[in-house]
C-alpha cells in the first residue's frame, strides 16, 4: 500500500475543550486582521457622510449643550462647582465609550453570523476590534474635552487635575471590560432570545440615569439617601466619578469604591469569557 506524503500545516483547528481557553496566541496571530477590522469600523462610520470624522465631536458637543440647558439652568442640579459644560463633558466622554463597547458587543454574533459562519478565524477577534475601534473615537472626544478644560483655566476658573489622574489607563480598562464582559453576554444570550437586542438599545440610555453622568454623587447622596445605594453599587459610577476627580480635582474618590467595581468587572469578563466561548461552537445553528 502506497503511503501518503506526510504534510506540513501552518495551523490545525481543534475544538476547545475547556470554557477558559481563549486561545489569545491565536489572537496575536490574528492581529494584522484585528486591525484590519478596526480600520473597517473606523472608515464605515462616516463614509458617505458629508461632515466625516466631525461627527466624532458633534455628537458630544451637542449633547453636552442639551445637558447644560436642561439639567444645569432649567433642573438646576448641582455640579460641584464646576463649570456645567465641562462637568457633563466629562460624564458623556467617559459613558459614551463604555456605551458604545457594550451595545456594539452586544449584537457582534447577529451581526457577523455570515462571516463566522464562512471563514475560521478567533472568534474573540471581533468583539475586541469594537474595543480598539471604540478606543479610537474616545481618544479624540478625549482631545475635545482636554481642550475644554485648557480653555476654562485660560478665562480663570478654578480647578484643575491632581495625582489621582494616574489611575487614568485603569479607569479605561476598567470601562472596556466591563462593557465587553456585558456586551459578549448579552450578545450570547441574543443568539436565542432576540428580544434582547431592543432591550439593550434603551436599556443603556435608562442605566445612564442610574450613574452619575448628569449629577455629581454628592448630590444624590444629599437629596435621596434612602436610593443613593442603587447609584454608589452601579460599577460604572465609581469610574466616571474617578475620571472626573482625576481630571477636574473636583468630586469624590473612594479606593473602596473603585476595588468594588474593579471586582464586579473582572467577575463580568469571567462570565462574559465562559459564555461566549460556549455559544460560538454552535451559534450559527441557532441564529
Amino acid at each position: 500500500m502506497e503511503q501518503l506524503p506526510e504534510e506540513n500545516w501552518d495551523m490545525e483547528i481543534t475544538p476547545k475543550n475547556n470554557l477558559f481557553d481563549l486561545r489569545l496566541k491565536d489572537v496575536w496571530y490574528y492581529r494584522d486582521l484585528l486591525l484590519l477590522f478596526v480600520r473597517r469600523d473606523f472608515v464605515s462610520f462616516y463614509k458617505q457622510t458629508i461632515l466625516g470624522p466631525l461627527w466624532f465631536f458633534i455628537q458630544p458637543i451637542f449633547t453636552t449643550i442639551i445637558f447644560t440647558f436642561i439639567f444645569g439652568n432649567l433642573a438646576g442640579i448641582s455640579t460641584d462647582g464646576l463649570p456645567q459644560p465641562l462637568f457633563y463633558m466629562a460624564g458623556i466622554t467617559a459613558w459614551n465609550y463604555f456605551a458604545e463597547c457594550l451595545t456594539k458587543t452586544s449584537t457582534v454574533f447577529k451581526d457577523n453570523a455570515n462571516i463566522f459562519g464562512k471563514v475560521y478565524f478567533p472568534r474573540l477577534i471581533m468583539p475586541l476590534s469594537i474595543v480598539v475601534s471604540n478606543l479610537v473615537r474616545f481618544s479624540v472626544q478625549l482631545l475635545l474635552f482636554i481642550i475644554m478644560i485648557v480653555y476654562y483655566l485660560i478665562i480663570g476658573k478654578h480647578f484643575g487635575p491632581n495625582w489621582f489622574i494616574l489611575l487614568f489607563p485603569v479607569i479605561v480598562l476598567l470601562m472596556a471590560c466591563l462593557g465587553l464582559g456585558l456586551g459578549m453576554i448579552i450578545s450570547a444570550m441574543t443568539t436565542k432570545y432576540r428580544d434582547l437586542a431592543f432591550l439593550v438599545t434603551f436599556g443603556v440610555q435608562l442605566l445612564m440615569y442610574a450613574t452619575t453622568v448628569i449629577y455629581p454623587l454628592s448630590t444624590a447622596i444629599e437629596k435621596y439617601p434612602a436610593y443613593a445605594w442603587i447609584i454608589q453599587y452601579n460599577p460604572m459610577t465609581p469610574i466616571i466619578e474617578t475620571f472626573r476627580y482625576g481630571f477636574l480635582g473636583s468630586g469624590s474618590f473612594s479606593w473602596e469604591s473603585l476595588a468594588y467595581c474593579a471586582g464586579i468587572t473582572t467577575l463580568i469578563m469571567l462570565l462574559g469569557i465562559i459564555v461566549f466561548n460556549k455559544v460560538e461552537k454552535n451559534f450559527v445553528d441557532t441564529i
